[in-house]
């Protein structure tokens, strides 16, 4: 699946950076699992505004593009949890520059 993505892929690396979280929800997603696992709820919290399908929807594209890992435990009702694969954890440095831009720029206004 990842080969195949990859063939999609834009050839500038900005713009294949964009593509894979380019969507506000997927970045604040990110940034949820960075402090480790967490069940949907716990995210749908966490997040706020957004409606459960567009958690589903953004939760199962980061997990095609390998940027987390979803387990289903076999209990009623169902548990799923989402952790951050390698992958997803590589993209810390990203978030903390973006964390780090936007309080200086909150600070200059």
């Amino acid at each position: 699946m990842l080969h195949e993505m990859s063939d999609a892929l834009p050839a500038c690396p900005v713009e294949t950076t964009l593509t894979l979280i380019s969507d506000k929800w997927k970045v604040l997603i990110l940034r949820d699992l960075l402090t480790g696992t967490k069940r949907f709820g716990e995210l749908k919290k966490s997040l706020g505004g957004v409606s459960q399908k567009v958690l589903t929807s953004q939760l199962r594209q980061m997990e095609a593009s390998g940027l987390l890992k979803r387990k289903v435990y076999a209990e009623v009702p169902p548990r799923v949890e989402y952790t951050l694969t390698e992958l997803g954890y590589s993209l810390q440095p990203v978030l903390e520059a973006m964390r780090d831009w936007g309080e200086a720029y909150k600070k200059r206004f």
